[in-house]
């Protein structure tokens, strides 16, 4: 089964867009990542361990970011876990990038940048039953600084998606990621990509408004839309009573 497949069955299966990012910052990562995903796994349709806060703990953090992948494989195999590491370089850099997450931590999916071209991307496109989730517009303030810059009449994330479509689009996990505080751009990034899936960062503590970037973004199936929420879940007093509010306020716009 590829990503995009395990994707659309659990989408259904808990009728939900939410992606919960696991994001400890402090140790046990584990323990701290078990009790969210006890708490909220029929309410989601995938976690997001972001590498960069099991890096910072070494070799101990990596040892817990595998527990963590490997607890969901065995208790919760239907629900795709993304790495987002992103992960930009060229050849032999991107081959270990890329092992690294589908052969050691044996995730379903990875963000990865594209600026040094959708070329340098094939380490990953090689493993085809993967979802590849491509940066596209990110969610911080300072993402317009180079992302919006005008190349030849269009923002380069557009340049930038509108390649990755005529280079992979007919590849179903080929996915991207578009910040959730950016609903203008969702509304032009659907038209470019189509029915393809985005993975969409920003809500919660980040200020993404939910009923602007679902209806901007949504697919003509009311899917497409991979939602993040973070901190505004896994630290809140109820996790899981973020998880399914955040669930079933997306639902109302779908």
């Amino acid at each position: 089964m590829n990503f995009n497949q395990k994707l659309d069955n659990v989408v259904s299966e808990n009728n939900s867009l939410v992606c919960v990012g696991l994001d400890p910052v402090k140790t046990p990562l584990f323990s701290f990542n078990k009790k969210i995903i006890d708490a909220t796994h029929d309410l989601v349709c995938a976690f997001k361990p972001n590498s960069a806060f099991y890096e910072a703990f070494g070799v101990e953090g990596i040892k817990q970011l595998k527990q963590t992948c490997e607890y969901l494989q065995k208790s919760h195999p239907q629900i795709p876990i993304i790495l987002d590491a992103k992960r930009g370089d060229i050849g032999n850099t991107n081959e270990g990038y890329a092992k690294f997450a589908f052969e050691y931590l044996k995730v379903d999916a990875m963000t990865v940048m594209p600026y040094m071209g959708i070329e340098s991307l094939s380490a990953y496109f090689k493993h085809k039953d993967k979802g590849i989730i491509v940066g596209c517009h990110s969610s911080n303030p300072g993402g317009k600084e180079f992302q919006e810059l005008e190349v030849k009449g269009q923002p380069l994330y557009h340049v930038v998606a509108k390649t990755l479509v005529k280079q992979h689009g007919n590849n179903p996990n080929t996915m991207i990621f578009m910040g959730a505080t950016y609903p203008e751009e969702l509304v032009a990034m659907r038209k470019i990509v189509g029915e393809m899936t985005m993975l969409v960062p920003g809500v919660g503590a980040q200020g993404g408004d939910v009923r602007t970037f679902v209806e901007a973004g949504k697919n003509s199936r009311g899917k497409g839309l991979i939602i993040n929420s973070s901190r505004s879940i896994i630290f809140a007093k109820n996790p899981r009573a973020e998880a399914m509010k955040l669930r079933d306020e997306i639902n109302k716009y779908r």
